[in-house]
C-alpha cells in the first residue's frame, strides 16, 4: 500500500520518462557504448527544447500575422490565397527534413535510435491521420476565411478566443488532460486576454461593420465559432496521433506528420480557389499590388515561410508537452501582434492592448509555474525512493502510454 504522499505524488506529477535527444552514441575507450543522452521532462535541458518551440511559435506567427495584415493594406483581397498561405508552405520542410540525420545514421543516436526502437506505424493508419487531419485544417482555414468576411474585428477576435476554452475540453475528452487550479488560471486568463483585444478594437477604429453584408453576421458567428471548436479539435487529435500512431517525438516524425497534413490542407485550398473562380483575379492583384509583382509574391512568400515556422513549433509542442500547452503558447501570440502593429503600420497603442499582453504573460506563467512544480514534486518523490510511476497532470495519458513501449 503506498503511502499518502507517493500517491498525491503519482497523481501529481512526471519527469520520469526520457526523451531521446541527438547524442553521439560513440564507443568510449574501454570499448563500451557511450550512453545516448537523455532528455528529462522537467530538466533545464527539457526547458530549453521547449523555450525554443515556443520562440517559434510566436515569432512565426506574429510574423505571419503581420505579412498578411501587409498583403491585405497593399490591395491583396484574395481570402482562397490568404488561406492557402496558412499551409501552403509545406513543401519547404523538404529542406531540414533532408538536413536531419536519418534514423539509420549509427547505433545509440540519439533520436535515430528512437526511431528505431518504436515500431514502424502501418502505412494505412498514417495516411488516415494525414488525410483526416488535413481535411480538417484546410476546412478550419476557409471557416476563418470567411468568417473574417461576416464578422467585425473585434466581434470576431471575442469569438476566436473561446479556442482555448474548447482545447480544454478536448484535451480532456481525448488527450486525459488533467486540470489543476494553475492550469484552469492560465486557460481563463489567456482567453480573457485574447477577448479583451476584441473589445479594445471596437474602440481605437479597426473595427467596422458598415461594409459586412447583410445577413451574414450570424452566418460569421456561427463560423467563427465552428473553426475555433475545429481548431481544438485537430489539436488534440495531433496529440493522440503522436501516442496511438506515430509513437515517435522525433524532429523527423514531427516535420513529416506537419509536411503530410498541410499538403492535404494546401490541397482544400487549390481546390476552393478555382472552384470559386478566385484564381481569375490572381493577375489583376498581382499587378495592382503596391510596390509590384516582386512584392506580391515575396509576401505571399514569407507569410507561408513564418507559418510554417509557427506550426513546426506548434506541432513540437504537443508531441514534446501537450496540445494545451501548444495552444496556450500560441494565445500569448495575441497580445503581441497589436504591438508590433503599432511599430510597423501607425496602430494606435491603447490601454486595453498593454493590459491584454500583461494578461497573456501573467496567464501563461501560471501554466509554466505548474510544469516547473511538476518537476519539483516528482524529484522529490524519487528522492524520497518512493518508486511510483509518477504522473503529470498535463501529460499522464501519453506517458503512460510511452512508458509500456519504452
Amino acid at each position: 500500500m503506498p503511502s499518502s504522499h507517493a500517491q498525491e505524488v503519482q497523481l501529481q506529477t512526471i519527469i520520469g520518462v526520457p526523451e531521446l535527444e541527438s547524442g553521439d552514441g560513440k564507443d568510449s575507450k574501454d570499448g563500451q557504448k557511450a550512453p545516448t543522452r537523455r532528455t528529462v521532462k522537467g530538466s533545464v535541458r527539457w526547458w530549453i527544447l521547449v523555450a525554443a518551440d515556443m520562440l517559434m511559435v510566436l515569432c512565426g506567427g506574429t510574423v505571419a500575422t503581420l505579412l498578411i495584415r501587409l498583403y491585405y493594406n497593399s490591395g491583396g483581397n484574395s481570402k482562397w490565397m490568404s488561406t492557402l498561405t496558412q499551409s501552403g508552405g509545406a513543401p519547404l520542410l523538404l529542406i531540414p527534413l533532408l538536413l536531419a540525420p536519418p534514423p539509420t545514421s549509427g547505433p545509440g543516436s540519439g533520436e535515430g535510435e528512437e526511431e528505431r526502437r518504436q515500431p514502424v506505424p502501418a502505412a494505412s493508419r498514417l495516411v488516415a491521420v494525414y488525410l483526416g487531419i488535413g481535411i480538417l485544417i484546410g476546412f478550419d482555414n476557409l471557416m476563418y476565411a470567411y468568417a473574417l468576411q461576416y464578422l467585425p474585428v473585434s466581434t470576431f477576435s471575442l469569438v476566436a478566443a473561446t479556442q482555448l476554452a474548447f482545447n480544454a475540453v478536448t484535451s480532456w475528452l481525448i488527450n486525459s488532460q488533467r486540470f489543476t487550479a494553475l492550469i484552469a488560471n492560465s486557460v481563463v486568463v489567456l482567453t480573457f486576454a485574447a477577448a479583451l483585444l476584441g473589445v479594445g478594437s471596437s474602440s481605437d477604429g479597426t473595427s467596422s461593420s458598415s461594409d459586412l453584408p447583410r445577413g451574414k453576421y450570424a452566418a460569421g458567428f456561427v463560423l467563427t465559432l465552428a473553426a475555433s471548436a475545429t481548431f481544438a479539435l485537430i489539436l488534440s487529435l495531433l496529440e493522440l496521433a503522436f501516442v496511438k500512431v506515430v509513437r515517435a517525438r522525433t524532429l523527423r516524425w514531427v516535420l513529416t506528420v506537419q509536411m503530410h497534413t498541410n499538403l492535404v490542407a494546401s490541397a482544400v485550398s487549390v481546390l476552393g480557389l478555382f472552384a470559386f473562380g478566385e484564381w481569375r483575379t490572381i493577375p489583376a492583384e498581382m499587378a495592382a499590388f503596391k510596390d509590384g509583382r516582386a512584392r506580391y509574391v515575396l509576401t505571399l512568400v514569407g507569410t507561408a515561410a513564418a507559418w510554417q515556422a509557427a506550426l513546426a513549433g506548434q506541432v513540437r509542442l504537443i508531441a514534446r508537452v501537450s496540445s494545451l500547452f501548444a495552444n496556450a503558447t500560441g494565445t500569448v501570440q495575441l497580445p503581441l501582434v497589436p504591438v508590433f502593429a503599432v511599430l510597423l503600420f501607425g496602430d494606435k497603442m491603447t490601454g486595453i492592448k498593454a493590459v491584454a499582453m500583461l494578461m497573456a504573460v501573467w496567464g501563461f506563467l501560471s501554466y509554466v509555474y505548474q510544469h516547473y512544480l511538476d518537476g519539483q514534486r516528482a524529484a522529490a518523490g524519487k528522492a524520497a525512493g518512493a518508486g511510483a510511476q509518477f504522473k503529470c497532470c498535463v501529460c499522464a495519458e501519453r506517458t503512460v502510454d510511452e512508458a509500456s513501449h519504452a
